[in-house]
C-alpha cells in the first residue's frame, strides 16, 4: 500500500509488535487483521515520543477540514488503506458498564445501529473519551436528541447521543475524563441512555472493538482501520432486486443472503438496509 509523506505519516514495522513497542491487550479485535513479519503500517507523526499533539487542529493530518456543519459527511475524502488508531490515554465515558443495545443491523427493524447504547440515567455524568475539540453540538429531534461529536488527535471521532445537556460547545477543547454532558432520554430514544459511537473520516467502527465497557479498559492498545474490511450496507431502493443488488456492490447473493440472514426468496422492501460487505 501506498502513503503520501504530506500527511505526516511515520512507519513501525510489525516486529515492534514481538518485541515489546506495542502490545495488546487480553482481547483483540476480531476484524483486526494480524500483521505479518516485516509488514509496514502507518502511523500518525503525532505517536512520535516527543512529538506535540495539536488540539487546536486534531487529526489534520487525516481531515482536510474542519466544519460544525455535519456530522459524518465526508463524500469527497478518500479513506486510507489503513490508519492506526492509538488508545493510549483514553477514559470510559461513561461510569455504567451496562450495554443495552449492541452494534450492527436490525433485522426486526430494518436498519442500522452505529453504535452502542450503555444504560445511563438522566443526569448521570458523560465524559471524553480521549483529548479533543468539540465539533459538532446539535440537537436532533428525530434521531441523536442533544448530542455531541469530538474529534481526537487519534483520528477518531467520538458521538454522544440523547443527552439531556450539554457542559461544552462548538470548539472547546477538551481533556479526556473532562464531564461534556449529562445522560438522557432525548430525541429518538425509549429509555435513558447514551448512544455512543466511534468513527473514522464517517465510517462508523464497532466502539466494542476498541472499549471494553464490562471490564472498563481499552480492548486494545491500537486499533488498526483497515478500508477492504469495513462493513458496506445498501439501502433498497424501488425496482432492486438481490441479483441487482449483488451486482451494483460487485459480490453475491449467497454473501448478501449470509450477511442479512436471509433467502434468495426473501422479500425485500424498499427502504430496508441491507450488509453488503
Amino acid at each position: 500500500m501506498t502513503f503520501r509523506p504530506e500527511l505526516g505519516f511515520v512507519f513501525l514495522t510489525a516486529s515492534l509488535l514481538t518485541s515489546g513497542g506495542v502490545c495488546a491487550q487480553d482481547v483483540v479485535p476480531a476484524r483486526v487483521r494480524p500483521m505479518s513479519p516485516m509488514e509496514t503500517v502507518a502511523i500518525p507523526a503525532r505517536l512520535n515520543p516527543g512529538l506535540s499533539v495539536d488540539l487546536e487542529n486534531p487529526a489534520s493530518y487525516l481531515y482536510p477540514e474542519w466544519s460544525n456543519d455535519y456530522v459524518h459527511k465526508y463524500e469527497s475524502v478518500e479513506v486510507p488503506d489503513s490508519v492506526v488508531i492509538s488508545m493510549k490515554g483514553y477514559v470510559m465515558p461513561t461510569d455504567s458498564t451496562r450495554i443495552t443495545d449492541s452494534y450492527g443491523y436490525r433485522q426486526n427493524r430494518g436498519r442500522l445501529h452505529l453504535g452502542i447504547d450503555v444504560k445511563v440515567n438522566t443526569g448521570d455524568t458523560i465524559r471524553a473519551a480521549f483529548d479533543g475539540k468539540v465539533r459538532v453540538s446539535r440537537y436532533e429531534r428525530s434521531g441523536y436528541g442533544h448530542y455531541l461529536v469530538i474529534r481526537h488527535p487519534n483520528g477518531l471521532e467520538t458521538v454522544y447521543g440523547h443527552l439531556s445537556r450539554k457542559l461544552v460547545s462548538e470548539n472547546d477543547i477538551v481533556h479526556a475524563g473532562d464531564p461534556i454532558g449529562l445522560g438522557g432520554n432525548t430525541g429518538r430514544s425509549t429509555g435513558s441512555h447514551l448512544h455512543f459511537e466511534t468513527r473514522i473520516l464517517g465510517n462508523a467502527i464497532n466502539p466494542a472493538k476498541m472499549f471494553d465497557f464490562p471490564n472498563r479498559r481499552a480492548a486494545t492498545d491500537y486499533f488498526v482501520y483497515q478500508k477492504n474490511t469495513r462493513e458496506i450496507y445498501y439501502k433498497v431502493k424501488k425496482g432492486d432486486t438481490l441479483t441487482g443488488i449483488a451486482m451494483k456492490n460487485e459480490t453475491s447473493v449467497a454473501n448478501i443472503c449470509k450477511l442479512n440472514g436471509i433467502t434468495r426468496n426473501s422479500v425485500i422492501k424498499v427502504g430496508q438496509t441491507l450488509r453488503v460487505n
